[in-house]
Protein backbone atom coordinates (compact mmCIF):
# COMPACT_ATOMS: atom_id res chain seq x y z
CA UNK A 1 0.00 0.00 0.00
CA UNK A 2 1.18 3.46 -1.00
CA UNK A 3 1.41 6.35 1.89
CA UNK A 4 -0.41 8.24 -0.93
CA UNK A 5 -3.47 5.73 -0.21
CA UNK A 6 -3.44 6.94 3.34
CA UNK A 7 -2.29 11.01 2.97
CA UNK A 8 -5.92 11.02 0.48
CA UNK A 9 -7.76 9.41 3.18
CA UNK A 10 -6.52 11.63 5.70
CA UNK A 11 -7.48 14.70 4.06
CA UNK A 12 -11.18 13.65 3.38
CA UNK A 13 -11.60 12.80 6.52
CA UNK A 14 -11.02 15.94 8.24
CA UNK A 15 -12.60 17.63 5.40
CA UNK A 16 -15.92 15.24 5.75
CA UNK A 17 -15.31 16.16 9.56
CA UNK A 18 -15.06 19.36 9.50
CA UNK A 19 -18.17 20.10 7.58
CA UNK A 20 -20.27 17.69 9.22
CA UNK A 21 -19.31 19.53 12.44
CA UNK A 22 -20.27 22.80 10.81
CA UNK A 23 -23.38 21.40 9.51
CA UNK A 24 -23.83 20.10 13.14
CA UNK A 25 -23.37 24.05 14.18
CA UNK A 26 -25.47 25.49 11.34
CA UNK A 27 -28.98 22.77 12.09
CA UNK A 28 -28.67 24.42 15.88
CA UNK A 29 -28.65 27.52 14.69
CA UNK A 30 -31.74 27.17 12.31
CA UNK A 31 -34.00 25.05 14.41
CA UNK A 32 -33.03 25.90 18.08
CA UNK A 33 -31.90 29.41 17.94
CA UNK A 34 -33.91 30.11 14.98
CA UNK A 35 -31.41 32.57 13.37
CA UNK A 36 -32.29 34.44 10.04
CA UNK A 37 -29.31 33.45 7.45
CA UNK A 38 -29.11 29.59 8.82
CA UNK A 39 -31.17 28.41 6.29
CA UNK A 40 -28.76 28.93 3.05
CA UNK A 41 -26.07 27.97 5.75
CA UNK A 42 -26.84 24.35 6.40
CA UNK A 43 -28.29 24.53 2.53
CA UNK A 44 -24.96 25.14 1.27
CA UNK A 45 -23.09 23.63 3.82
CA UNK A 46 -25.38 20.06 3.72
CA UNK A 47 -24.92 19.72 -0.06
CA UNK A 48 -20.98 20.04 0.17
CA UNK A 49 -20.97 17.55 2.92
CA UNK A 50 -23.05 15.03 0.78
CA UNK A 51 -20.85 15.15 -2.19
CA UNK A 52 -17.51 15.11 -0.48
CA UNK A 53 -19.01 12.53 1.98
CA UNK A 54 -19.49 10.23 -1.24
CA UNK A 55 -15.56 10.82 -2.21
CA UNK A 56 -14.35 10.30 1.56
CA UNK A 57 -16.96 6.81 1.30
CA UNK A 58 -14.57 6.10 -1.82
CA UNK A 59 -11.16 6.87 -0.69
CA UNK A 60 -11.70 4.94 2.75
CA UNK A 61 -13.14 1.69 1.21
CA UNK A 62 -10.13 1.62 -1.32
CA UNK A 63 -7.71 2.43 1.91
CA UNK A 64 -9.87 -0.36 3.56
CA UNK A 65 -9.55 -2.42 0.71
CA UNK A 66 -5.66 -2.31 0.48
CA UNK A 67 -5.23 -2.71 4.09
CA UNK A 68 -7.24 -5.67 3.94
CA UNK A 69 -9.52 -4.84 6.87
CA UNK A 70 -12.17 -7.01 8.03
CA UNK A 71 -15.66 -5.85 7.24
CA UNK A 72 -16.45 -4.23 10.05
CA UNK A 73 -13.46 -2.00 10.69
CA UNK A 74 -13.93 -1.23 7.10
CA UNK A 75 -17.68 0.06 7.96
CA UNK A 76 -16.79 1.29 11.30
CA UNK A 77 -14.65 3.55 8.94
CA UNK A 78 -17.36 4.69 6.18
CA UNK A 79 -19.94 5.50 8.72
CA UNK A 80 -17.47 7.72 10.83
CA UNK A 81 -18.47 10.88 8.08
CA UNK A 82 -22.02 10.44 9.47
CA UNK A 83 -21.23 10.65 13.47
CA UNK A 84 -20.14 14.90 13.97
CA UNK A 85 -16.30 14.54 15.19
CA UNK A 86 -15.69 10.29 14.29
CA UNK A 87 -14.30 10.96 11.69
CA UNK A 88 -11.42 13.09 13.59
CA UNK A 89 -10.71 10.40 15.76
CA UNK A 90 -11.45 7.57 13.76
CA UNK A 91 -8.79 9.10 10.96
CA UNK A 92 -6.51 9.37 14.37
CA UNK A 93 -6.30 5.75 14.89
CA UNK A 94 -6.39 4.05 11.51
CA UNK A 95 -3.36 6.80 10.41
CA UNK A 96 -1.45 5.38 13.77
CA UNK A 97 -1.93 1.52 12.83
CA UNK A 98 -1.00 2.26 9.03
CA UNK A 99 1.91 4.01 9.56
CA UNK A 100 3.23 1.62 11.61
CA UNK A 101 2.81 -0.46 9.48
CA UNK A 102 4.16 1.59 6.32
CA UNK A 103 6.95 1.82 8.62
CA UNK A 104 7.87 -1.72 8.79
CA UNK A 105 7.27 -2.34 4.70
CA UNK A 106 9.73 0.52 3.78
CA UNK A 107 13.14 -0.92 2.91
CA UNK A 108 15.81 0.20 5.26
CA UNK A 109 18.03 3.32 3.93
CA UNK A 110 22.07 2.44 3.60
CA UNK A 111 24.55 5.02 5.22
CA UNK A 112 27.45 5.66 2.74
Amino acid sequence: MKKSVLTRYRVMAYVTGVLLVLLTLGVIAKYVLDLNGADGFTRVVGIAHGWLYVVYLIFAFDLGSKAKWPVAKQLWVLLAGTIPTAAFFVERKVSHELEAKLAEQAPATAKA
